[in-house]
């Protein structure tokens, strides 16, 4: 046995397994040719961030769209960050928005898949078992530098090119088994580190799916793999698992490539065969006539749980990501503009190497689109499953007549330009407000050519005339009916050839009737609204404007 070996057992007694008893326990996938395997990777850190969806969107897709696997893996080795409920705030986050996962973690105490267990604190025999291979083969020894030894390290560096735990820095590289026995039976604590085979003077290079071609420096630090509790670091558990869990493409944030060399050194060194990295640019937002990060402290937006209590619908945010995700995907929703998601032929290599834009603005309007092509029902259903979450009153308008409540959301829905007034179920309570007694708020601001004197002759005429059994022609020949009476026109042709000859046009005389009804200028189909708020109610707001109007005259 040589001192490598008995170095092993005497570091990790209690692994009595080898790498190839885990190789067999995780066999290769059996997977058609270019299929990938790509996971979602987050630590339970706080809430799921708005990039982490970006990125999960991106990583799934990648998956997908080969015919692949996509999983969820929880890095949770660093547990003095770890907030309580992290695992659920993940998850919940990812179910909201579409993101399924084929295996991995569901949950905060379950999994599902053949190549877990999908969270790293979970898997420290397995981790152990590999860094003790690596001692028995000369390729990682024990550090017993205290904070104050590392310190004085940190220091004597100073004014050198390459900082870190190398060279002749690295005090316990040549310790012998002798000495490394003592320390331990002295007490004394140590982690485990790398003994680099890097050269400062070699470069690497390799190919990013998203940014090309890149060339660095070879890694040359002794870098730790396990901490003093045994507990792997990220370097090193990320190498292990993407290995075990025959991840084919890893799909991660541009602050990792620093850390690429290392990586790939990982791979090499414990006998792996690298794993392909796409390094995202972070999400951008402008700012001041300039661009930052979007940032978890400053834009509440940063949070994906600020989309779900706003009640912005899942496929609205999966669109929106689209765009953002892939330069071409708005052209290829224009050719296909009743497509599935999943239909689009996403590409990494069309990803922003300079970092998508967010853009409230857009989001809004990607997000009407969506909404305008969606169902009164599917409306209702998806609304009210909010409202009872996050809107009381809303789901109590809704509860008291759900059929009433689902016929005002389709006014002028299924047509062929279908309004685009909804953005957000948030939206929905002052966009229906009109529709209910308990909501309806008044407002007789009128617009155009018509005054208080026309609406009130609008008014008493309307009121006569105003019959609920009308269909759409005969109530619109009604109201054209009263235009003459009233001093206005018919035809507005007619009146933009003569404005002088007419107090106002067809159009004014509806928005005196459209302001009484709804308290607006501007709202969907009036014939629609009128026959839902039935004839008492017609009736009694048209009179409360002509006695708001007749005091004004």
């Amino acid at each position: 046995m040589t001192d490598f070996d008995k170095l092993a057992n005497l570091l990790f007694p209690q692994i009595d397994k080898t790498p190839e008893y885990y190789e067999n326990m995780y066999p290769e996938r059996q997977l058609k040719e270019g299929a990938r395997v790509s996971r979602f990777s987050p630590s339970p850190t706080g809430y799921l961030h708005f990039g982490g969806l970006y990125a999960a969107t991106a990583s799934m897709l990648n998956a997908k769209t080969t015919g692949g696997v996509f999983y969820l893996r929880i890095e949770d080795t660093d547990k003095k960050r770890e907030v309580d409920g992290g695992v659920e705030a993940i998850v919940d986050g990812l179910n909201y928005f579409g993101i399924k996962v084929d295996e991995g973690v569901t949950g905060e105490n379950s999994e599902s898949g053949d190549y877990g267990p999908y969270t790293q604190s979970k898997r420290a025999e397995i981790y152990q078992t590999f860094a003790k291979d690596l001692v028995s083969k000369g390729l990682a020894y024990p550090c017993f530098c205290s904070a104050q030894e590392l310190e004085e390290i940190r220091e004597a560096q100073a004014d050198e090119d390459i900082k870190g735990y190398w060279g002749e820095y690295a005090r316990c590289r040549k310790l012998t088994y002798d000495e490394i026995e003592k320390n331990i039976n002295d007490g004394k604590s140590w982690t485990l580190r790398l003994k680099s085979q890097g050269d400062p003077d070699n470069r690497i290079k390799f190919d990013d799916l998203i940014r090309g071609k890149i060339e660095m420096q070879e890694n040359v630090i002794d870098v730790v793999i396990l901490k003093t509790d045994g507990i792997p670091t990220y370097h090193f558990a990320h190498a292990v698992d993407d290995h075990l869990m025959r991840t084919t493409h890893v799909v991660r944030g541009d602050e990792w490539i620093a850390s690429v060399p290392l990586h790939l050194q990982l791979f090499r060194t414990l006998g792996f065969k690298p794993v392909k990295y796409a390094h995202i640019a972070p999400i951008m937002k402008e700012e001041d006539g300039g661009k930052r990060k979007l940032s978890k402290r400053k834009d509440p937006e940063a949070a994906v749980s600020y989309y779900v209590e706003e009640g912005f619908p899942q496929e609205s945010v999966s669109e929106y990501i689209l765009t953002i995700l892939n330069s071409n995907f708005e052209d290829w929703r224009r050719a296909n503009k009743d497509a599935e998601l999943s239909q689009f032929p996403f590409n990494l290599k069309k990803m922003s190497v300079s970092g998508a834009l967010f853009d409230m603005m857009k989001l809004t309007d990607v997000s009407k689109n969506v909404i305008s092509k969606m169902s009164a029902d599917k409306v209702f259903a998806l609304s009210y499953e909010w409202a009872k979450q996050y809107r009381a009153d809303l789901a109590a308008l809704y509860e008291k007549d759900a059929a009433y409540a689902e016929a005002v959301l389709n006014i002028d829905r299924g047509n062929k330009k279908p309004r685009k007034d909804i953005a957000k179920w948030s939206d929905i309570p002052d966009y229906i407000s009109y529709m209910y007694d308990e909501t309806f708020k008044p407002c007789y601001e009128l617009t155009g050519n018509a005054d208080s004197a026309l609406a009130v002759k609008v008014l008493e005429l309307y009121i006569d005339a105003f019959d609920i059994g009308d269909d759409k022609d005969a109530w619109f020949e009604r109201i054209k009916s009263i235009c003459e009476p009233c001093g206005c026109t018919p035809n507005v042709k007619e009146f933009k050839q003569n404005p002088e000859a007419f107090r106002g046009h067809v159009g004014d005389v509806s928005t005196v009737i459209r302001v009484a009804l709804t308290g607006r200028t501007n709202t969907p189909d009036l014939y629609s609204i009128t026959a839902l708020l039935g004839r008492d109610r017609v009736l009694e707001r048209l009179q409360n404007a002509l006695n708001f109007f007749r005091e004004e005259a």
